[in-house]
């Protein structure tokens, strides 16, 4: 019997930093397909993960599948760049591929001389995207994401693209809500935060005269089970999430109404301060011990931990807080897989 194929699930290709390197991506693309994944993410990193190469590696080695950028940045590219390459994803893969954008860390834009992204340059890339994929040619645009004399692509275009916008702070989610096709939300949200942002994206869609149910949330949810090493299960976990505090700790915590003297304890530990870039991937496993006793247990409980089958029903829970889809992140295939399975289990014998 053919299995059902699981629209509501996704993963990331190349899941952190990227693994081995970039050319992991197909054996990993094919075998999410395998177990029956709806949709294949990518992260954009400035090294070997530019978001438009692994894409049409992606693209090329499926058949069925999604492809999702979850996220590249608009301002790192002409718009007509951009525009390009996914009308030339589209077309290679039938459809499959949706373009994801993100606002990125407004501190590496400033390190690097790039302006940070505002949620008005968003709503213009996006608006502009869309008429350039309807074949016009837009003459003298001059908004939010700067001034063009002209730009198209296309008159004979008419093509439908998916666009996603991961989104964390309230703007950002009514943007997604008015515009956009997929909202992705952030790793380690509580369920109330959960239930705000999903709220939040819907009732903006619904003012904007769109159906609320055409405009589909990812909860992003950390998935990691204790069938996986110890020390690996730490660094998913306690390193990433500490990894996004040293980043962005005060959206985190002030986005899930946690206490801001924990965040303060954290970053002025000793053991924190002494390590030289991100903590996922530049902590010892006797580093990231001695940060998992600064994290309170409840800031790492919004994650699928433990047994397959309690990670299967905490991805369930999920859909319970108002998520319509679920990504899986964080974990190769291969070590989602037999989380996959038992989310199988339970969601036959429920159907």
């Amino acid at each position: 019997m053919t299995q059902r194929v699981l629209d509501e699930l996704g993963y990331y290709l190349l899941a952190g930093a990227g693994g081995e390197g970039p050319a992991t991506l197909m054996d990993e693309a094919r075998r999410g397909e395998e177990l029956g994944f709806g949709t294949a993410f990518l992260s954009e990193r400035w090294n070997v993960k530019e978001a438009s190469s692994l894409a049409g590696a992606a693209c090329a080695v499926t058949r069925r599948m999604q492809i999702a950028t979850a996220a590249t940045n608009h301002n790192t590219r002409h718009p007509l760049i951009t525009g390009s390459w996914a009308t030339t994803l589209h077309r290679l893969s039938g459809g499959r591929f949706t373009l994801g954008l993100g606002r990125g860390v407004a501190a590496m834009y400033s390190a690097f001389g790039i302006p940070a992204v505002t949620t008005g340059q968003l709503e213009d890339f996006a608006q502009v995207m869309r008429r350039l994929w309807r074949g016009e040619v837009i003459l003298n645009h001059d908004g939010p994401i700067g001034r063009y004399q002209v730009l198209f692509l296309d008159p004979d275009f008419d093509e439908d693209i998916r666009l996603a916008l991961v989104a964390f702070g309230p703007d950002t989610l009514a943007l997604g809500g008015r515009l956009f096709d997929d909202v992705i939300l952030h790793t380690y949200f509580t369920p109330e935060t959960l239930q705000r942002s999903v709220a939040t994206v819907k009732q903006a869609a619904e003012r904007a005269g769109r159906d609320p149910d055409t405009v589909r949330v990812w909860s992003c949810f950390a998935t990691v089970g204790d069938h996986l090493p110890e020390e690996l299960r730490m660094r998913k976990t306690v390193g990433r999430l500490a990894t996004y505090l040293q980043g962005y700790g005060d959206l985190m915590v002030r986005t899930n109404n946690w206490d801001p003297t924990v965040l303060q304890r954290f970053r002025e530990d000793p053991v924190v301060t002494s390590i030289p870039g991100g903590i996922d991937h530049k902590a010892t496993a006797e580093q990231i011990e001695h940060i998992a006793t600064l994290i309170p247990d409840e800031w790492l409980e919004p994650s699928a931990t433990g047994p397959a089958r309690h990670c299967a029903e905490r991805i369930r829970a999920e859909f319970g807080y108002g998520a319509d889809a679920v990504l899986m992140h964080g974990a190769t295939p291969d070590e989602l897989e037999p989380v996959v399975s038992a989310y199988r289990d339970l969601t036959d014998r429920r159907a």
